[in-house]
Parts: structure tokens; C-alpha cells; sequence
């Protein structure tokens, strides 16, 4: 780790010591960091426009189950894009209201598309995507036993 030092405009200063209380981190550096670690994983993601790279995601929102064949259509969904789904949580909040919660990894731009085609239907309330860049590595190594390949994930 560098230790490095910064020239910054009193209200940047403000607007920093306010993250800092606002979100309990012990010092700047810390938020700081974090700050950064964001700007890097948008830059990771594609948030200048380029969708690009891998990612783990979860994608939460809550939708009426009284809408017309809207459970059907999220079900197809899901199955159509069964290699991206890793798991779906579901909660049921009231008599009408549902809220899903669906743990995703693939190209961003996948993701991203199966997002909006399920934020997008009607009924379909409150969606969000959170995204996490990631990268994919195959090795091989032991878990105790005999020596084995598959995939990691690493963020």
C-alpha cells in the first residue's frame, strides 16, 4: 500500500468528513479507498457506456402476483436465462405483493439485459441491480481430497 498526499478544496474536505460520519468508517483513508474501489469497479463494468467484463449481481424487486400471468413470465424468464441465475429468494410481503431477490454472474451486458426485461414488465415494482465486477480463473487444486479443477470466482 503507497501512502500518498492530496490537495483538496475545503467543501470536497466537508463533503468527505460527512461520508465519513454518515457511513462510520474509523478514518478518510478508508472512505477514501472505498470511494475509489467504486470508481474503479464503474470503470470494470462499463458505466462509461462500454459494456464490458464479467460480474456477480443481485437483482431485488417486488411486483403484484395478482397481475396477469406476470409469475409465468418472470418464471420463463428465469429459465430462459437459467445460466445466469445462481439463485432466487422469494418472500411473500402482503396478499398481493412479492419480492424477489436474484443472485446472477455472467457478462455484464447479459445481466444488465435480463434486468431490464424483468424490471420492465408490468407490475414489476421497485427493481434494482447491483452489480460487482468480477473475474473468472479455472484451476486446479485440492480441497483435502484429490486434485480438482473448476471455476472461482474472484472480486
Amino acid at each position: 500500500m503507497q501512502r500518498i498526499t492530496l490537495s483538496v478544496d475545503d467543501d470536497l474536505v466537508d463533503a468527505l468528513d460527512e461520508h465519513m460520519r454518515t457511513r462510520r468508517y474509523a478514518g478518510r483513508s478508508e472512505a477514501l479507498r472505498d470511494i475509489l474501489r467504486g470508481v474503479k469497479a464503474g470503470q470494470q463494468l462499463g458505466d462509461d457506456g462500454k459494456t464490458k467484463g464479467f460480474c456477480i449481481a443481485t437483482l431485488a424487486y417486488v411486483y403484484d402476483h395478482e397481475t396477469r400471468d406476470l409469475g409465468q413470465r418472470l418464471t420463463r424468464s428465469q429459465h430462459k436465462h437459467h445460466d445466469l441465475q445462481v439463485a432466487t429468494l422469494h418472500v411473500h410481503l402482503d396478499h398481493d405483493s412479492c419480492l424477489e431477490v436474484s443472485v446472477l454472474r455472467g457478462p455484464v451486458k447479459a445481466v444488465r439485459a435480463l434486468a431490464d426485461e424483468t424490471v420492465s414488465q408490468r407490475g414489476v415494482r421497485h427493481g434494482q441491480l447491483h452489480l460487482v465486477p468480477a473475474d473468472r480463473a479455472r484451476g486446479r487444486h485440492s480441497h483435502g481430497g484429490g486434485s480438482h479443477e473448476h471455476e472461482h470466482i474472484h472480486v
